[in-house]
């Protein structure tokens, strides 16, 4: 018997989280497709990726969350959980390098070598906003992959 922990498949905390992971990582990509000239930055289009399979990876779970709480089914099957599992650790890693990669060149652009002071058409205040949403999604999935991991190793 596996244990029930807040966060699990099938739980009413583990939906929240799925549409929290959903709902960020689409205002990430919101605001970093809605600002002029993102797309000629590789790390900006890495984020914007990025940020699209945790959107369809949470946005799938979180339906399969619905499912089992109107159904009252339980997801903590070892072969679903370690599928789970994978796909949080995949998809909290390539989060956290988007956000990290992008993270590094708003620092360049608006401290080493002041970009955005100097260039007013540059939409730092923008691609700074995406990058802060893409690090709580990547929080968000971090809090649920290690939920994940307790739970398949609780078999």
């Amino acid at each position: 018997m596996m244990k029930r922990l807040m966060g699990g498949p099938g739980t009413t905390s583990g939906f929240l989280l799925r549409f929290g992971q959903c709902a960020f990582g689409a205002a990430s990509i919101s605001v970093m497709t809605s600002a002029p000239g993102f797309s000629t930055i590789t790390a900006f289009c890495y984020l914007t990726a990025s940020m699209g399979l945790q959107v369809l990876w949470s946005l799938g779970l979180a339906c399969l969350d619905i499912y089992a709480l109107r159904r009252k089914r339980d997801l903590q099957n070892p072969i679903l959980v370690s599928l789970f599992v994978v796909g949080d650790w995949v998809t909290a890693i390539l989060s956290l390098a988007a956000a990290c990669s992008s993270a590094g060149v708003i620092v360049l652009y608006s401290k080493d070598v002041d970009m955005c002071a100097v260039h007013k058409n540059i939409p730092c205040h923008s691609y700074q906003v995406s990058v802060a949403m893409a690090f709580v999604t990547w929080g968000l999935t971090a809090v649920s992959s290690h939920v994940m991991f307790w739970i398949l190793a609780s078999v």
